[in-house]
């Protein structure tokens, strides 16, 4: 099937919906609080595109930061518990635990402790909700180890630090960029979510509810078409980071 095959057909059925949207909200008279109209949200969009802008790079940045701080600690911390039984049998429980907690209670608990004049409450829920992809994907790519591999590097008497650096590690980078995918578009919803409690009046969750409260529902979904926009271009990275990485080592 050729590319162009594959593109237009979701092409075209987005933009048949939008026209169907359009044409319902027109005819059945639909209040504006319920459904806007995609036209009156284009417009919208467009008036207020540059505190759109930069709402979205408020959001993406507290979403970029709780990734990479996420991801990394979701890898160390696999590879800890691959190394040490201990570690394993402390951190599989908490990371467990921290996938159980919702954003919604994590959020303001973080605002509380950290205030509400900084981002670092938003960027630490985000850390929390990436860790856990992270860990439980790389922990799976870490036990994947061939018994003639384990037993090479035995016969070499090599050290745990040596076998997770030779062995483990590489065998494990594509389930490691599989979790990064599948966090990737998490963190962004969790740095929305996480705007919705207080704080900062400067991302996209906090415009939303603010415009919303003020009866600009056309505006209110202004913010969520660069919500969904976000998202897609964080779910794109992850999901390019994961074709390099295929291509690379050839799985």
């Amino acid at each position: 099937m050729s590319r162009a095959a594959q593109v237009w057909p979701p092409v075209v059925f987005g933009l048949g919906a939008l026209v169907l949207w359009e044409l319902v909200v027109r005819a059945t008279g639909v209040p504006e609080f319920l459904l806007p109209a995609p036209s009156a949200i284009a417009q919208q969009l467009v008036a207020a595109f540059g505190t759109v802008v930069a709402t979205a790079l408020v959001t993406g940045g507290n979403a970029l930061i709780g990734l990479v701080a996420g991801f990394v600690l979701g890898v160390g911390l696999a590879l800890l518990a691959a190394r040490s039984r201990m570690v394993s049998e402390l951190s599989t429980p908490l990371v467990s635990a921290a996938a159980a907690v919702p954003i919604v209670a994590l959020a303001p608990v973080f605002t509380t402790m950290f205030g509400s004049t900084t981002e670092l409450p938003r960027r630490l829920v985000v850390t929390v909700v990436v860790i856990v992809p992270v860990f439980v994907s790389t922990a799976r790519g870490l036990a994947q180890v061939a018994p003639v591999h384990h037993d090479l590097m035995a016969a070499l008497a090599a050290s745990p630090a040596q076998v997770s650096r030779f062995v483990r590690l590489p065998g494990a980078v594509p389930y490691i960029v599989t979790g990064l995918r599948l966090a990737a578009p998490a963190a962004v919803i969790a740095a929305i979510v996480a705007e919705y409690f207080g704080g900062l009046q400067n991302g996209l969750g906090s415009r939303i509810t603010s415009a919303a409260a003020n009866t600009a529902y056309a505006r209110a979904w202004a913010f969520v078409v660069a919500s969904i926009v976000l998202g897609l271009l964080f779910y794109l990275a992850g999901l390019l980071a994961e074709r390099v990485v295929a291509r690379t080592y050839g799985y």
